[in-house]
């Protein structure tokens, strides 16, 4: 089987027998199944990962219970030419991501046309970071809700989707006011993270990222990334690599988790 056609099978949701000559199960974190792998979904299905797990209101920065999932999501979008990386880090891969939409960017426009497809059937999910990222804790509660609604009204007009429940407020800071506000917009899972790529930094490089990767990428955790600086385009098949040898399944936080009504 070549590279690309593994990574895939990986990202997809897919399992793989890893075990080489002389390895056992022992050596390796996660089972890959008793029969050695598990058959791919076809193209267009949604991958079964079995029964998903109901989340109350309230905050959430892993994905509950034992398993070898991981959300990677991806926040901002302040570069048009990252978020169109993604989307083909995605399309190439089969990877399932999580983007959190800060509608205020353009290239969330620019890249309409090939991203709502894939939106479209499930492959990447959209939740609300903000029209324009400001510090929700610092606003009045009626800016707050004008934050969140003009994010929620642009997914809904330009890609069909109702965001609702998840949102992640921008730098992670938000209060009991703040999420009030937002439970009255539909928002009621103020969605964290668990580890981060650590993207944010003013100087980042590839061997940064890659560090973060290593030290971040585990089972169940909800991972922040940011589509801001064309860095990480550069790295996406050394980032399959650890989902590989980890034996981990990138999912959408809707392929996992029921949400609160």
């Amino acid at each position: 089987m070549d590279r690309r056609r593994l990574l895939a099978l990986l990202a997809a949701g897919g399992a793989v027998s890893l075990l080489g000559a002389g390895e056992s199960r022992a050596d390796f974190p996660f089972d890959t199944g008793s029969a050695g792998g598990i058959i791919p979904p076809m193209p267009g299905v949604t991958p079964d990962y079995g029964p998903r797990a109901a989340i109350g209101p309230g905050t959430i920065n892993a994905l509950p219970g034992e398993g070898n999932r991981m959300a990677l999501t991806i926040d901002d979008g302040a570069s048009s030419e990252t978020i169109g990386g993604f989307v083909d880090f995605a399309r190439t891969t089969g990877a399932r991501l999580t983007f959190f939409v800060t509608a205020y960017y353009p290239g969330w426009l620019d890249h309409r046309d090939v991203l709502r497809p894939m939106v479209d059937s499930g492959q990447i999910q959209l939740g609300n970071h903000t029209w324009d990222h400001p510090d929700l804790t610092r606003i009045s509660g009626g800016a707050v809700a004008d934050q969140l609604n003009r994010c929620k009204d642009f997914l809904w007009n330009q890609y069909g989707v109702d965001s609702t429940p998840y949102y992640r407020p921008p730098f992670g800071r938000h209060n009991a006011a703040v999420d009030a506000v937002a439970a009255d917009c539909g928002y009621t899972v103020p969605t964290m993270w668990y580890g981060s790529l650590n993207d944010t930094n003013t100087v980042i490089n590839e061997g940064m990222l890659l560090d973060a990767a290593h030290q971040w990428f585990r089972a169940q955790s909800i991972v922040i990334g940011h589509a801001n600086r064309p860095t990480v385009t550069r790295i996406y098949d050394q980032l399959m690599d650890i989902v590989r040898e980890r034996n981990l399944q990138l999912v959408t936080l809707n392929d996992v988790l029921i949400p609160p009504r």
